[in-house]
């Protein structure tokens, strides 16, 4: 059946694509925390990030590096990192932005256009 991000990653579900390479994806949570809250995902589906082969594992966390990076840079605040493991059975890495006020588990709603526009933001800050 394969998990949502498997379906992300072969394009049956839209997202908002912040970075891709050979090995992982990463775009925006439809359900964000803070706005800019990202998702880091393998391509391979894996259930949990310890069980990924090492090659995929250190892609994942290379990924999260430059993106919490690319956020704080962008976004001006600094970028929490948290490894759930129990939303989505597929291996992934969350992204924060700790804005003022910022309390584990809260929604932040957005607009479509607000989605779009810190898309465009987190993309053009691209090294």
């Amino acid at each position: 059946m394969g998990s949502i991000f498997s379906k992300i990653i072969a394009g049956e579900i839209p997202c908002y694509k912040i970075y891709e390479d050979e090995k992982t994806l990463a775009f925006l949570d439809i359900h964000p925390e803070t706005p800019g809250h990202t998702l880091v995902v393998p391509k391979v589906e894996v259930d949990k990030l310890y069980d990924l082969q090492m090659d995929d594992y250190l892609a994942v966390m290379k990924t999260v590096k430059k993106l919490a990076s690319r956020m704080e840079r962008v976004l001006g605040r600094r970028t929490l990192i948290k490894v759930i493991g129990t939303d989505v059975p597929h291996a992934h890495v969350h992204l924060v932005s700790l804005d003022p006020g910022y309390q584990y588990g809260q929604v932040t709603e957005m607009t479509e256009e607000e989605m779009k526009e810190m898309q465009k933001k987190l993309t053009e800050g691209a090294d």
